[in-house]
């Protein structure tokens, strides 16, 4: 079961590596056609200011969740007592608990709305209301808030499961 959790972690991590590059560049790609049509041609279409905007929602929900793995993202303290030695599970632990307890009613509410009812949580408010220029149900933007918690939660597990070791870097290196 932990190998499960552990692949299911860095098979999620390396998913959200490539949509969120792919979600970067859309976005300085819309950002170009913006400048472009703005500056050159007086006239920049709506769409590509919305559409750089949820590909940067996208793009930083998912860079969360892989700076969450790799420990890369900010903390206010970071003792090196409960990263070294016997109290590292107890740190771990404690963090594990932090943040799940701030994530999961996030999440909970992202699905359920009052009276447990799927109808009324955020996702399916924002399925019936539409983008303005793109014209497309809100659901496919909002949907990378319960997606990014999901990631980080499985992480969570992947990070208890390794007892608190450290997930092993991304060989960035392209040798042979």
């Amino acid at each position: 079961m932990t190998r499960i959790v552990i692949r299911t972690s860095e098979t999620l991590d390396d998913a959200a590596r490539l949509a969120a590059s792919l979600f970067l560049g859309l976005m300085v790609m819309l950002i170009g056609i913006q400048v472009i049509t703005r500056y050159i041609f007086a006239d920049p279409p709506a769409w590509t200011e919305e559409g750089a905007r949820y590909a940067m929602v996208w793009a930083g929900l998912l860079g969360a969740t892989i700076a969450f793995r790799s420990a890369s993202d900010p903390v206010l303290v970071r003792p090196a007592i409960v990263t070294e030695g016997r109290l590292r599970f107890a740190g771990l632990a404690g963090r594990s608990l932090a943040v799940v307890l701030f994530l999961a009613p996030i999440l909970y509410f992202c699905i359920f709305g009052p009276g447990l009812d799927p109808g009324r949580g955020f996702l399916a408010r924002s399925a019936v209301r539409q983008a303005e220029s793109l014209g497309v149900s809100m659901v496919w933007f909002t949907a990378a808030l319960p997606l990014s918690i999901a990631i980080i939660l499985i992480h969570v597990l992947a990070s208890l499961a390794r007892r608190g070791a450290p997930a092993p870097p991304k060989d960035e290196s392209h040798e042979t």
